[in-house]
């Protein structure tokens, strides 16, 4: 029988599938390709007249964004209850983070029970839901301006720094590790402030010069969104133009909570655009890395938006941010995964939360973050699966979760070492306070008790890493 003969004989013959085989099923779980559309906000009373053209243009989002309850109470207006608004007046008071949310985001909110809603959570503060700052939180938790040369600059890494390039954001998520200096001022936080100003920028671009071993710099805040075109460009074309960068990536959260900006603003879409054409032809990379934290974050409206972007062939990796109540889980942490692989978003990092002043309720334990890795990691394509790092307080830089040298899930105390940032130094990590049991949070209350907890974590940690050096 030639080939040919075969071929034929196969026709028409049902294929045969081995239904044994890893990862076969009669019912394939497709719901990450099932994407929110149609006039989702029109449910919001302030924008049940607002049509298409007008919600999708960016300008309108800006200049409609809530910043304030009263915005909130005239948005909503009768849909929630008063006693949310007073919970949510409470917690605006508390916050350490001044307020702002785009039409977008409001929209994409559950309010039917927009307590336990998972975007509600990241943006709109709840007194109700407040918990005590664990102990040894700091406002500057990382120790981002102690590893900084030149003001509004972290160097860290050998070879990467981070260029604060201002300090406002489209939106202002309530778990920002740079609360220090994001947003404007409130009741509980004065700011740092980071300028959008040219000779601050220079002080910033003269130390990169003189640093032959910087290649990688991410241009952040703040959020790149809120630059104007042209500050896209003097920034973008005066680090392509520095001999050993290498790699530049423009940090926002812009494409998760406002991706019509992308499609609608169009001379800061060219600018972006011609940065990274640039950079291509002088063999550099520009990137965006963005920050979807669920699932519910990406719609329709998101696709087209990264549609465009791979059109031009720009690359956009995610960095989400593990939540309590909002992404804790495994079935939705592969979810997100999965539908960011979809829209051509690939998942980078997956942060275990930091340290951060009034948020204490969003945090989640080490184990928790160990055990959705296990979940995550073969759920997708390997180039997609996101790693989860701990941020290590102190400016350890990031560290893979399971990775520490000890973990004490009693005192909530895990110590990392990051040997290629600082050598021979101990970064301590800590579990949320309102996770532990009574007498554990009573002991951290005590300075002497807290400080043998940590004295022996850091001794266990020591031991174990001597154990594996040798």
């Amino acid at each position: 029988m030639t080939v040919n003969d075969k071929v034929a004989e196969g026709k028409g013959q049902q294929l045969e599938v081995n239904k044994s085989a890893s990862g076969y099923t009669d019912k394939p779980d497709l719901r990450h390709r099932q994407l929110r559309g149609g006039e989702f906000w029109k449910k919001i009373p302030a924008y049940a007249n607002i049509p298409e053209e007008l919600f999708n243009d960016h300008s309108w989002q800006l200049k409609h964004s809530i910043t304030s309850v009263d915005k909130l109470l005239d948005t909503l207006r009768d849909i929630v209850s008063r006693e949310f608004y007073d919970d949510a007046k409470a917690g605006f008071a508390k916050a350490p983070m001044a307020v702002r949310v785009s039409p977008y985001a409001l929209a994409l909110m559950n309010w039917d029970d927009p307590c336990n809603d998972p975007i509600r959570r990241q943006f709109i503060p709840l007194a109700s839901h407040s918990t005590p700052d664990h102990p040894e939180l700091h406002l500057d938790t990382l120790n981002e301006q102690n590893d900084s040369p030149v003001f509004g600059l972290t160097h860290r890494y050998p070879d990467k720094a981070l260029f604060l390039a201002l300090d406002i954001c489209p939106v202002y998520c309530r778990y920002c590790t740079r609360s220090y200096a994001v947003g404007f001022d409130t009741e509980e936080v004065a700011k740092v402030k980071l300028a959008q100003d040219e000779k601050r920028y220079q002080r910033i671009f003269e130390y990169i010069r003189s640093q032959p071993q910087l290649e990688d710099i991410v241009i952040s805040g703040g959020d790149a969104y809120m630059l104007r075109p042209s500050r896209i460009r003097l920034i973008g074309d005066t680090l392509l133009d520095i001999p050993h960068v290498q790699r530049l990536r423009f940090a926002t959260k812009g494409p998760a909570i406002m991706p019509m900006k992308l499609l609608s603003d169009h001379e800061w879409y060219d600018a972006l655009r011609a940065v990274v054409d640039r950079g291509r032809k002088l063999h550099k990379e520009v990137v965006v890395h963005t920050h979807f934290s669920h699932p519910d974050e990406i719609t329709e409206i998101s696709k087209r938006a990264m549609d465009r972007l791979m059109e031009d062939g720009i690359t956009v990796r995610n960095q989400a941010v593990l939540q309590r109540g909002v992404n804790d889980d495994p079935a939705t942490m592969i979810l997100l995964t999965r539908r960011l692989s979809y829209i051509n978003v690939h998942p980078y990092y997956i942060y275990m939360h930091d340290l951060v002043k009034g948020v204490e309720d969003l945090r989640t334990s080490v184990q928790v973050g160990v055990d959705i890795e296990k979940a995550v990691r073969g759920a997708t394509a390997g180039f997609n699966t996101p790693n989860i790092v701990v941020d290590a307080p102190g400016g350890g830089g990031k560290r893979v979760v399971h990775s520490y040298e000890h973990y004490d899930r009693e005192t909530g105390i895990s110590v990392y070492t990051a040997p290629s940032v600082k050598a021979g130094r101990f970064f301590l990590y800590f579990d949320p306070f309102d996770q532990l049991a009574p007498d554990i949070q009573a002991a951290w209350r005590d300075e002497k008790k807290r400080n043998d907890m940590k004295q022996a974590a850091l001794a266990a940690a020591k031991k174990e890493n001597a154990h594996r050096v040798m």
